[in-house]
């Protein structure tokens, strides 16, 4: 299974991005997907995950109304869309898949997930 993240950047604050996350070798007809961030000295925290099964989503509140996270199945392809862009959005951003779905409770936990793609640099100023 091999995840690879583009899209990352720099922009300043209130600006957007578009981060992607092509995925190739997941035969699980659905399961879970999510995008995690990881700040310089802090830990990798989850900030959105979606169900490719039932295409519900889950946000961290500190994300929630600015990032939106979607699939395109036929392009086997996960987004995160980050709008109003603020400069503590700035981290490295990884996607993750995991093998089957995952309960809501659980979707930004990282031990629910078992493939990582290298991340993607975000910087906001």
């Amino acid at each position: 299974v091999q995840l690879v993240e583009s899209g990352g950047g720099s922009v300043q604050a209130g600006g957007s991005l578009r981060l992607s996350c092509v995925v190739s070798g997941l035969t699980s007809s659905s399961n879970c997907m999510g995008w995690f961030r990881q700040a310089p000295g802090k830990e990798r925290e989850g900030v959105a995950a979606i169900s490719t099964g039932l295409g519900s989503t889950d946000y961290a509140d500190s994300v929630k109304g600015r990032f939106t996270i979607s699939r395109e199945s036929a392009k086997n392809t996960v987004y995160l869309q980050m709008n109003n862009l603020k400069p503590e959005d700035t981290a490295m951003y990884y996607c993750a898949a995991a093998s089957a779905e995952a309960r809501w409770w659980l979707r930004l936990l990282e031990r629910v997930y078992t493939y990582w793609g290298q991340g993607t640099q975000v910087t906001v100023s």
